[in-house]
Order: C-alpha cells, then sequence, then structure tokens
C-alpha cells in the first residue's frame, strides 16, 4: 500500500537543538487543535533545517484532517472549529519568534503563516476627540479634582471619565437613578486588531435623558398635527434610520 504523505511544519526559526522545550510545546499544542482528531495525529520525526515537525494521521482520520486544513482561509476568516484560531496563535507565536512558517502535506506546500513577514497594523496612540456618551453615573467621587467618574452604558460597558468639583456635585444627585448624556472630550486608542478603546472622557457639560418608554413617545408624537408620525408602522426602526442614517436597524 503506498505511503500517505506526511503533514511537516517548518518554523524560520531556531534548530532542534536550540528551540527551548516549552516554546517548543507551545507550538505542538497548537498544530494539535490545527489538526484535530487529537487521538490520530502523531509526531513522527523533529528534523534539522530551522525546526521542522512531521507528523503522521491515521489512515481512517484523514479525511476529516483535510478537510479541516483546507478550510481554513485567513483573508477571509474561515475555519472548521477551532481551527482558524489555532492557526491565528501559530501565527503570532512564529511572529513573537520574529520568523514565519509554513505547513506541507508531502512536498506541496498548502498552509503559510506569515508571522513576522506580515504588514504591521495602524496603530493610534491617544487621539483625542470631542464627542458625547450616553449611560448610568454609578461611581463619583474622590479626592482628586477632576472628580473620578465611571459612566456605564445599557450593553454594561463602563467608561471612566473625569468631572470639575463644582459639577460632580451637580452630576451627584443623579447616581444610579436616570440616564445620562455627557459631553466634551476623549482620549482613546486604536490597538493592532482596529478596534478603539476610550482610555479616559473629560465632561464638560452633562444632561439628563428623557427615560420615557418609546411606545409613549410615539403615543405622544402621534397627536401632534402634521407630523407624520402617525403614518409610519414601525417608529423604532424609522428611529434607527435617523440616527444612524440607515435603513437597517443595529
Amino acid at each position: 500500500m503506498e505511503k500517505t504523505p506526511e503533514y511537516t511544519f517548518k518554523i524560520g526559526a531556531y534548530t532542534p537543538s536550540t528551540i527551548p522545550m516549552s516554546r517548543l510545546a507551545n507550538y505542538m499544542q497548537e498544530l494539535a487543535s490545527l489538526f484535530g482528531e487529537k487521538e490520530h495525529v502523531h509526531l513522527v520525526d523533529l528534523k534539522e533545517g530551522s525546526t521542522i515537525l512531521s507528523h503522521r494521521v491515521d489512515q481512517e482520520s484523514i479525511p476529516k484532517v483535510h478537510a479541516r486544513i483546507a478550510s481554513i482561509n485567513p483573508e477571509e476568516r474561515n475555519g472548521k472549529g477551532d481551527a482558524l484560531r489555532a492557526y491565528n496563535v501559530l501565527d503570532r507565536l512564529l511572529s513573537e519568534d520574529n520568523a514565519s512558517g509554513y505547513l506541507y502535506h508531502g512536498s506541496a506546500q498548502i498552509l503559510y503563516f506569515p508571522g513576522c513577514a506580515k504588514p504591521k497594523p495602524l496603530t493610534f496612540k491617544d487621539f483625542t476627540q470631542p464627542g458625547s456618551l450616553d449611560g448610568s453615573l454609578i461611581r463619583i467621587g474622590g479626592k482628586s479634582d477632576p472628580v473620578p467618574v465611571l459612566l456605564q452604558e445599557d450593553n454594561d460597558v463602563v467608561y471612566k471619565c473625569q468631572v470639575s468639583r463644582s459639577m460632580a456635585c451637580d452630576m451627584a444627585q443623579h447616581l444610579f437613578v436616570v440616564t445620562l448624556r455627557v459631553y466634551g472630550t476623549g482620549k482613546w486608542e486604536r490597538n493592532a486588531d482596529g478596534n478603539w478603546t476610550l482610555k479616559h472622557f473629560d465632561i464638560a457639560d452633562f444632561k439628563v435623558l428623557d427615560d420615557t418608554p418609546l411606545d409613549e413617545l410615539v403615543k405622544h408624537l402621534r397627536k401632534v398635527p402634521g407630523n407624520g408620525w402617525k403614518d409610519i408602522d414601525d417608529p423604532y426602526a424609522e428611529l434607527q434610520r435617523l440616527r444612524h442614517g440607515t435603513d437597517e436597524a443595529h
């Protein structure tokens, strides 16, 4: 019977004699997740030439392993189960080791791990911008001036803010009671994944938002002659469209 080609993973750093055991274990753990079928994939050799790990797959598991690896498409963020997660962790390990990596099936290269060769994503540090935040006041007070404030959105995101002592006295009466809209300047940071994080927000002013239920507001609006709300079947979708500039509610 013809011998089934092995899978080999080439790490473009270290050699078998220089790679730390704990680091090798990190790579092997994620390779096991990449392949899946952990009881049926076996390390058969650790070869020279950088560090090359050869794996044999039991005959009955070959179709599943083939399908799992073929499903990985990093650019489209596709992959069966946690295969894409394992791919991304392997790529991160290679980047940390200033290396790239390759997965071969026999002599065919089937996956490339750019690692350190991947273009570094654009990041922004301490980007300051005026704006507003909505949320419930859940903490206010402290010895410093300005006074530290915590504002919590409906989705449980908590913002770190600060406000002058004089305005803190006005805000304190609304602790846990109503929804506030605060105005001021925020300091934002964008990480390597493209996500924005608010570092802190300097509050210059605030107002109490009307917590009247939407259905009661709509009833009131529909009583006002000539404003068109009486003819709108889905007021919530219309409000979302006006707020976000789209016909789809988010």
